[in-house]
């Protein structure tokens, strides 16, 4: 059954010529209004967080974007979706319906809409190829023999919060199947522990909790591999998190007291007189988890931001200084 189409560039509030610096952009103005740390409607936020997230998932990336634009038609009339060219070959073969007459699955709670999962994601999708059959009971060229088959692994994508890493999370999974053989649809909830640490790429493993066997098979498992949710201040680079941190001229020049966001609160850093631009200064420990009882670190780069307009009465403070000044930034050597 086709996914119900989402509409990307609505939802980030850009057209489909924005450019990628446009799209950045668009990400991290909306993501930190919503974001569930500062929005008080934390409900409706935590949605608004995922769909915007999801949306730069898909536009952010160029291979992405261009089979999202492939869909063609579809996204103009909003209406259900098919697939894109080349959707059935290659890369993309087995995360549609799935083959053989299997069940058709659809995840719930993952953090990714039916749509991404569908087309970007893994969605009923065997990881290695078809599960073989085994031949029980009857001897050779006697008796008919029962055909015993594992059931189908489903595999797809679950979008983790930086919060979520740093601190372990229980997470509530739906798995709605339309089941090939009583052609009923089924839902079971499933509760999935996210280790603390997770990392992005790596796969959690519910055990089980996929297809039905044949014959007397086990059944199939999940697997739900990890995505980062994007974060308007911060990237990840292993178990370190990576920012921008914006100095007035003169907090740079004189040194200054600042407050800086972090995973768990604000807190205060010492920025030292003479700081540079592109400088980056570290925060011991207040990354992602490293390992046993370790932590990775954060680190802000400096971004010394210029007033575009000054009032006469500090233009002519800027003027005073530029003539009392001994820094010559041109000076050969």
């Amino acid at each position: 059954m086709p996914a119900e189409f989402k509409d990307y560039y609505r939802v980030l509030g850009v057209t489909p010529k924005a450019t990628g610096d446009e799209i950045k952009s668009a990400f991290r103005t909306l993501a930190r209004k919503y974001h569930p740390d500062v929005a008080k409607d934390k409900k409706t936020a935590e949605e608004k967080f995922k769909e915007i997230n999801e949306a730069n998932e898909v536009l952010s990336d160029p291979e992405s974007r261009k089979k999202y634009d492939q869909l063609g038609a579809d996204w103009k009339t909003g209406g259900a979706s098919r697939p894109p060219p080349g959707y059935a070959s290659g890369a993309a073969a087995g995360r549609g319906q799935p083959r053989g007459g299997a069940d058709d699955f659809q995840f719930e709670g993952t953090g990714f809409s039916d749509f991404f999962e569908q087309f970007f994601g893994g969605r009923a999708r065997r990881p290695n190829g078809e599960a073989p059959f085994e031949q029980r009971g009857g001897a050779e060229g006697g008796d008919e023999r029962e055909m015993v088959q594992q059931g189908q692994d489903i595999q797809g994508d679950i979008l983790i919060t930086l919060d979520e890493v740093l601190k372990g999370a229980m997470r509530a999974i739906s798995v709605r199947r339309n089941n090939a053989r009583t052609g009923r649809e089924e839902v079971e909830t499933y509760n999935v522990r996210i280790p603390a640490g997770v990392r992005a790429g790596q796969t959690i493993r519910v055990a089980g909790k996929g297809g039905e066997g044949m014959g007397g098979g086990r059944a199939g498992d999940i697997f739900l591999q990890v995505r980062y949710a994007q974060h308007p201040d911060w990237q990840v680079r292993g178990a370190d998190l990576v920012g921008q941190l914006d100095l007035a001229p003169w907090e740079a020049v004189l040194g200054a007291t600042v407050s800086v966001p972090t995973l768990e609160g604000s807190i205060s850093l010492k920025v030292p007189a003479g700081t540079r631009q592109g400088q980056s200064l570290r925060v011991r420990g207040k990354g992602l988890p490293a390992g046993a009882a370790k932590r990775g670190d954060l680190y802000v780069e400096i971004c010394i931001q210029v007033p575009v307009r000054v009032g006469n009465e500090e233009e002519d403070l800027w003027k005073e200084l530029a003539k009392k000044s001994a820094f010559a930034p041109r000076k050969a050597g």
